[in-house]
């Protein structure tokens, strides 16, 4: 699995800092549970954070500020015991999740058949906003919209294309009122993202068009 798409410096920083959104921050730290790339630079901001605080706040010389820095970011001893895994279960289908998204695959609202070959399970983060699980079956595709706010994307399992890129497992995307696309797979096991979104989306095409007066309905 080669994971091109990341999230950027300036949210690998705030989310380090514990400054990010609350649904930003969850699927941030999926995105980091599933790339060793952004698990280094993770650790590579959190140094930086540390040697920053460190250097602001410390009296102490510079070689105990060095050792005291050394024992904070310390990485301790992996367990030998095998984390357990929780699987997503949809149709006779089971998705191993992320360590971060684990404790929601028994909290989900239940799976909900949309148009076409999608089906789409609620997250309730107790946020502003929404977050599902959303699955496309091979063929299946989100009618064309673009973004009232930002919609963030990961991909758990699969691929999918969107007319603007193509999306493999473990791509964070991002999207705001900038982007209109429709996304859809072709892959013969489907598609299994996770979503987050501050506000509704906007239809721009299609029957779907007629949805956009009733869209903050659907959002609660």
């Amino acid at each position: 699995m080669k994971i091109k798409l990341h999230p950027s410096d300036q949210q690998l920083t705030l989310f380090a800092q514990g400054q990010a959104a609350p649904g930003e921050s969850l699927i941030i730290s999926a995105h980091v549970d599933m790339c060793p790339v952004c698990q280094k630079r993770m650790a590579n901001v959190e140094m930086a954070l540390a040697e920053q605080v460190l250097t602001e706040q410390s009296p102490l010389p510079d070689r105990q500020m060095q050792d005291m820095l050394a024992q904070i970011l310390a990485t301790p001893q992996a367990s030998t015991t095998p984390a357990e895994v929780h699987y997503l279960e949809l149709d006779g289908k089971h998705f191993a999740l992320p360590r971060s998204l684990q404790r929601y695959a028994s909290k989900i609202n239940g799976w909900s058949h949309m148009v076409g070959k999608l089906w789409q399970a609620r997250v309730d983060l107790g946020i502003h906003g929404r977050a599902d699980f959303i699955y496309m079956e091979k063929g299946g595709s989100v009618p064309e919209h673009t973004h009232r706010g930002h919609e963030l994307t990961l991909v758990l399992d699969g691929e999918f294309s969107d007319g603007k890129g193509h999306y493999d497992t473990g791509d964070f995307i991002c999207c705001d009122g900038q982007h209109t696309h429709s996304p859809r797979t072709d892959a013969d096991e489907g598609c299994l993202v996770f979503s987050v979104l501050d506000q509704p989306l906007h239809f721009t095409s299609g029957l779907a068009r007629l949805l956009n007066p009733f869209s903050h309905l659907f959002f609660k």
